[in-house]
Parts: structure tokens; C-alpha cells; sequence
């Protein structure tokens, strides 16, 4: 039996994926993603997380209660999230990175996209510090694209982009059309019941940015996600999220003087009533088993 501790399990997804891809093994496909809604509606509550914050502050939050977020504001997350959401009547909140809409990319999606479509079984970056990378492989490329991911995440904006064209070049491959959404498919979510929040322009890590850049980028954001949903955001994302390395009380506190009444980070935990409505835990899903993502979920209760 699931304890009856009055905790608030929010759980983030990125992407929802048609299909498998083996570049991209920790996003869910639509099948996988089907299945664990399925096993939680069986066992939890499903809430939207605005309302379920306030539940949990007020004491009232019901028992296994669980919140479905998105980070980045992929297009799949209409496309294929979206239909099982409403089939399933399950509301989630969605996290857009406002700057990335309309044909923008993640530079992590640039960096796998190349990877994938790079022809031969090596990579000369020597022109970018990185040497000769394997590629014979697919288990290859996995390494290849870590060891990218790992030594650019931190960089300055500029230079991370400035490396991912160059990474491009030297791959002679181009990138395929973008998979970030459109603003009508922000506005087809609002339209359809579910929360918008906001998780910056361009996803830079707070931490890195002078403070001014910081704040531009956690009120902008919402700003214009307000223009475009014709409706009050009042929930945030940090970016990479981990607090202390990602974000720290100074971010904590730009996005309160935002007037956001929430925000979620990716300290991996459930959140307790005595939790930081401005620094909520969130926890991933790499379980594509029902009986092991029932049993993670259980954990937390």
C-alpha cells in the first residue's frame, strides 16, 4: 500500500518522441509515455501544478498527489504529448523557452543532429580542442556526443554557439528543420487547458550570466509568453536547474520580484509541505518498464 505522506511528486518530461531514437535514449516515446500515465493514473492524483502548489502550501494537497511538466517547448510535446494528455485527462504544465519558438534549436539538439547525420567512423575536431572523436559506432557516437555535451554546457552563450557551427562544418553536415514549437502551438496549449510557464529566452545557465542578463531573461520571458497566451504566467523553470550550481538565491529572488508564484528546479526529491514554492523538486523518468517506474514512483511516499 502507497504511503499517505501529503507530498507533491512533479515530474519532468523534454521530449515525447514518435519513435525511438538512439542518440536520445533518456526522452520517451509515445508509447512509453502512454504507459507511465497509465500506471500513475492508476495509483496517484493528477493536478495542474499551479493549483497543486497552492494545495500543498494550505495543507490541503490530496494523497500521491503528481504533476506532469515539460521543459524547452518542444514540438512533439503538441504533436504527440498533447493527444494522450486529453485522452487520458491528465493536465500538465509546459515550460517554453521563448526565444527558441518559430524555427529556433536547443544547442544541445544542434550537437546531436550532427553527430547523428556525420558520415565515416571519425570526427577531426582538433580545430575545436577535442581531437579525433570515433564515431564507428552508435555506442560511438553516444560517447562522442557526452563528451560534447559535457565540455560545452557551461561555456558563455556566444562561444557555445560559435562552437556548435563550427562543429557543424567540420561534420560537413547541415542541420534538419527545427523540433522547437511554433507560437501557434504555445497558443494551441493554452487553448486546450494546459499551463504555460516560462524557462527564459535562451536557456543560458543563470549562474553564468551578470545579473542584469539574468534578470532580462527571467521577466522577458515571461512577458512575452503573457503577449502571445493572452493569460498570466505564473510559473517558472530554472534552466539546467540545479541549484546552488545552476541558480542561486539572487535568481531565486529575481523571479519572486517577477511576480511568479512558483518555480521548479531538478533537485531530484518529492516537495514537502514546508518546500520552497520558489525552488520546487522535480524528478526525471528513465523507466520503461511499468513495474519499475511504479515502484520509483512509490519511493517518494
Amino acid at each position: 500500500m502507497l504511503g499517505l505522506r501529503k507530498r507533491l511528486l512533479i515530474i519532468n518530461y523534454h521530449r515525447v518522441l514518435g519513435e525511438p531514437d538512439a542518440l536520445r535514449e533518456n526522452e520517451v516515446t509515445a508509447t512509453d509515455f502512454a504507459m507511465q500515465l497509465g500506471v500513475l493514473a492508476r495509483f496517484f492524483k493528477f493536478l495542474p501544478l499551479a493549483r497543486a502548489v497552492v494545495a500543498l502550501r494550505d495543507g490541503t494537497l490530496p494523497r500521491r498527489a503528481v504533476a506532469i511538466t515539460f521543459d524547452d517547448g518542444y514540438a512533439d510535446n503538441v504533436t504527440v504529448a498533447l493527444p494522450v494528455l486529453l485522452r487520458l485527462g491528465v493536465p500538465a504544465t509546459f515550460f517554453i523557452t521563448v526565444g527558441f519558438l518559430d524555427g529556433g534549436r536547443m544547442w544541445n539538439d544542434a550537437i546531436t543532429d550532427v553527430i547523428a547525420a556525420a558520415r565515416g567512423t571519425r570526427l577531426d575536431l582538433r580545430s575545436l580542442g577535442m581531437g579525433v572523436l570515433d564515431i564507428a559506432t552508435v555506442e560511438a557516437r553516444k560517447r562522442a556526443l557526452a563528451s560534447l555535451l559535457t565540455e560545452w554546457k557551461y561555456l558563455p552563450l556566444a562561444a557555445r554557439n560559435a562552437r556548435v557551427s563550427e562543429l557543424t562544418r567540420a561534420a560537413g553536415s547541415s542541420l534538419p528543420p527545427s523540433t522547437m514549437m511554433t507560437t501557434a502551438q504555445v497558443q494551441q496549449l493554452a487553448a486546450a487547458g494546459m499551463e504555460v510557464g516560462a524557462h527564459t529566452l535562451q536557456h543560458p545557465i543563470l549562474a553564468r550570466l551578470p545579473s542584469a542578463e539574468a534578470r532580462h531573461e527571467i521577466v522577458a520571458s515571461k512577458r512575452e509568453l503573457e503577449r502571445i497566451t493572452a493569460r498570466e504566467v505564473v510559473g517558472f523553470a530554472y534552466p539546467n536547474g540545479r541549484p546552488e550550481r545552476d541558480f542561486t538565491g539572487e535568481h531565486r529572488q529575481m523571479v519572486a520580484d517577477a511576480g511568479y508564484c512558483f518555480a521548479v528546479t531538478t533537485e531530484y526529491a518529492a516537495a514537502a509541505r514546508q518546500a520552497d514554492p520558489l525552488r520546487l523538486p522535480r524528478i526525471g523518468t528513465w523507466d520503461r518498464h511499468a513495474g519499475r517506474f511504479l515502484l520509483r514512483m512509490r519511493r517518494f511516499f
